[in-house]
């Protein structure tokens, strides 16, 4: 493992690696269980069986080979958000969708970034976006990470005020945001102990902080009631290989129904969402520095395309980077190694479900609101005394979280660039350059809103 993973090159050692690949999988493997409400019998129509199977399989071996292939730590797992577009896009139909049809669209989706990818078009994102807007990315995605967390611990709780004009909901005061009711809710409160658990652990230097804090806290949520240990008793440890969805996309029902439409939305938002996940991971666990950092970025993309037409053929939505590998990094994952034990423990999750079930959102989502900490590192980093670079970088990080999704953040971040760009380069200055990709993806995100909409 040595001489593979460059474990020593990189800083860190087997146990390290180890640990991180825990706390990667213990802080996203909820996956296997939300996925399920999107996709199954109550979402898009696709068996439980088989959703909780393409999950964990899914998730597991294309985690597995990015450790293997890329040697970095990232995982991957049906992306949140897109499985919930997948779900809108079936059950909107009318019964003029299927879920199989849905599946054909993911998998032509994954077949055009494998293009992309090969012909090194998104490889080229890492030299046409301006350093700026990569560490915005960076910072962004530590504030949505927060914004996860808080959510899934409710110590931030969403409000909607009676009998306000909910078309206006900001000059209506529709929206409120509202600190959780810790004191009542036991869930809430042990998800408070749980964050200043690990935020403990972490001024002590304790090694592997995340993990001994969601192991921790689960067990402090027994006697409190929340960590319900009930489904262990009886419960099935063997897998379950009835009503699978392997092999039953429908691509010629995609392309006859005509969901270019589809394919083009999972498609964009797949493009910005991996871009903003792998370079703010990467960047994190300090893997962008020189050249070789990019090349490894170049085969993780590859990897991210092709296990998303992988998901699509074992009956997943789309297979994306998750950015809760940053939680692995945090715990000082650098290697492959990181990401082949993520993938294994998403293998071994279907002889141990009932077991996946006791750690409750309470447990895990302090480790996110940690992450989303150590991410804000990156934020001295930006010129803030330039209005040219802060300007861009400001709605980066603040629409990522604000509006629920990266690609938000980085299309807005790439919108403002290049038009404060042509106006900066009026004024004489040098510095400022504007690539020909940067062009080409203002076009696209125009053209994305403008004919799309904002959905």
């Amino acid at each position: 493992m040595e001489r593979f993973f460059k474990l020593k090159e990189h800083g860190t050692n087997v146990r390290t690696e180890i640990i991180a690949g825990l706390t990667t999988f213990m802080t996203m493997a909820y996956i296997l269980f939300v996925n399920n409400l999107f996709l199954g019998p109550d979402g898009a129509g696709i068996p439980q069986e088989g959703v909780f199977f393409a999950t964990a399989i899914g998730a597991g071996l294309v985690t597995i080979v990015m450790g293997l292939f890329v040697n970095i730590p990232i995982a991957l797992a049906p992306g949140m958000g897109l499985n919930a577009y997948f779900m809108t896009v079936v059950l909107s139909s009318n019964g003029a969708i299927t879920w199989q049809a849905a599946l054909g669209a993911v998998f032509l989706s994954g077949i055009i970034f494998i293009i992309l990818t090969v012909t090194k078009v998104r490889q080229m994102l890492l030299t046409a976006v301006p350093n700026n807007l990569k560490i915005a990315i960076t910072i962004g995605i530590g504030l949505f990470i927060t914004i996860v967390g808080l959510k899934l611990a409710n110590l931030v709780m969403v409000s909607v005020n009676p009998g306000t004009d909910i078309s206006h909901p900001v000059a209506g005061g529709a929206f409120n945001l509202a600190l959780g009711n810790f004191v009542e809710q036991k869930d809430t409160l042990l998800a408070l102990i749980g964050l200043f658990l690990i935020a403990i652990l972490m001024v002590l230097k304790v090694k592997g902080a995340l993990l001994i804090g969601i192991v921790g806290t689960t067990l402090i949520g027994i006697p409190m009631g929340v960590t319900d240990l009930s489904g262990l008793s009886g419960a099935s440890w063997l897998p379950s290989f009835d009503n699978l969805a392997v092999g039953q996309l429908d691509i010629k029902g995609a392309i006859g129904i005509g969901l270019v439409e589809v394919i083009f939305i999972f498609t964009f938002v797949e493009l910005f969402d991996t871009f903003g996940t792998l370079v703010g991971t990467a960047g994190r666990a300090g893997l962008l520095k020189d050249k070789e950092g990019e090349k490894k970025l170049g085969k993780a993309m590859l990897v991210d395309a092709a296990g998303v037409s992988a998901g699509a053929v074992l009956g997943t939505s789309t297979i994306t980077s998750f950015v809760e590998s940053a939680s692995g990094v945090a715990a000082g994952g650098r290697t492959g190694l990181t990401a082949v034990t993520t993938g294994v423990l998403f293998v071994l999750s279907l002889f141990l479900a009932p077991l996946a079930l006791v750690v409750p959102s309470a447990a895990t989502a302090p480790a996110l609101i940690i992450v989303g900490v150590l991410m804000m590192s990156q934020i001295g980093k930006i010129d803030w005394d330039d209005f040219f670079v802060a300007f861009p970088a400001f709605l980066t990080i603040i629409l990522m979280p604000f509006t629920g999704g990266i690609a938000n953040g980085i299309s807005a971040g790439i919108i403002s660039y290049v038009i404060l760009a042509v106006f900066a380069k009026m004024t004489g200055r040098r510095d400022i350059k504007i690539h020909g990709l940067m062009w080409i993806l203002f076009v696209i995100i125009v053209l994305r809103y403008a004919f799309l909409g904002i959905e």
